[in-house]
């Protein structure tokens, strides 16, 4: 006889910092978690990326090769390269063994804002302030991209990419998504500049974070609305919003200084993090644990949940 699969314990928040790393870069723009979660990137308003083991709190290298600060990076899912786009308007595609560029894509017109690699790490997407949102082919040695979606109205804030759709978010306050499949456009408008958006683990919503201090989470297929969440302090900046790694809290980075978690379902407040003095530049949710990166004050932080003990589960 089959014994019934355990329920599912519940869903913890990383409540406890473990640890705050100086990153040396200047401001940190971005930090991003790689695929299962052991290393990080952080970008640099001193032209660099950096690649950690936040759970070790060691540096693993340092990447020179933007002309002005770097605001986004991804890994490809077999961590072999890197890409990463900055304010100069170029993207790169960087090896991660030899910290050598492999390729630079020019054709923006303005400072690339987001980038992500495709699943099989074949195409990288970027956003910019241009408007546009690009797709470049990682095997052609063809200076151009393979595709331009050109129909916000402003500059693109925000990319994520799926199996088969792509995600962006534009200052022109619209969520467009991209089937690349069945070759539509949906677009949803939240009326106010958006500054993240991100898919849930289960691919059914999409969460968009904007301007007026309110996150939303959009029901992908039909764009209803089916939470909001507001209390933190969204404004001026270009700040993160993400999903716990079991899709039970949505979080933001704040202009206060703080992070703020809410109950996806209910829309309580669940917790607020301080986190530092001025806005959180970045956040970045662990793909399987209750782990949370913030980046502050040129600082990297690190935090875990209550009951985490050093040399559990962190990974290797």
């Amino acid at each position: 006889m089959a014994f019934p699969r355990p329920r599912p314990g519940r869903a913890e928040l990383p409540r406890r910092r473990v640890r705050s790393l100086e990153c040396g870069q200047g401001a940190v723009r971005a930090a991003r978690f790689n695929v299962d979660g052991n290393y990080c990137l952080t970008c640099g308003s001193d032209k660099s990326l950096k690649l950690w083991n936040p759970h070790k709190g060691t540096l693993l290298r340092t990447y020179h090769g933007h002309g002005y600060e770097v605001l986004d990076a991804a890994g490809s899912f077999d961590n072999s390269q890197l890409c990463s786009c900055s304010a100069d308007k170029t993207v790169a595609l960087w090896d991660v063994a030899t910290g050598q560029v492999v390729r630079k894509f020019r054709g923006h017109a303005g400072k690339v804002s987001c980038v992500q690699f495709n699943e099989e790490a074949t195409v990288i997407v970027s956003g910019s302030i241009d408007s546009t949102v690009r797709c470049w082919d990682c095997r052609s040695r063809r200076p151009d991209p393979v595709q331009v979606l050109d129909e916000a109205k402003d500059g693109v804030s925000s990319v994520k990419v799926s199996d088969h759709e792509l995600l962006s978010g534009s200052v022109d306050g619209r969520v467009r998504r991209y089937d690349l499949r069945a070759g539509q456009l949906y677009s949803d408008y939240v009326g106010s500049p958006i500054t993240s958006v991100c898919f849930s683990k289960d691919g059914q919503c999409v969460l968009a974070a904007s301007l007026d201090s309110t996150l939303r989470l959009l029901d992908k297929d039909t764009g209803e609305l089916l939470g909001e969440y507001t209390g933190h302090r969204s404004t001026t900046y270009k700040l993160d919003c993400v999903l716990s790694e079991q899709d039970t809290h949505v979080g933001s980075a704040s202009e206060d200084g703080k992070v703020y978690f809410w109950d996806l379902v209910e829309g309580s407040l669940a917790l607020s993090l301080a986190v530092g003095r001025g806005a959180v530049q970045s956040l970045a949710f662990h793909p399987a644990l209750p782990c949370l990166l913030a980046a502050a004050e040129g600082r990297l932080q690190l935090w875990r949940e209550e009951t985490f003990e050093e040399g559990g589960d962190a990974p290797a």
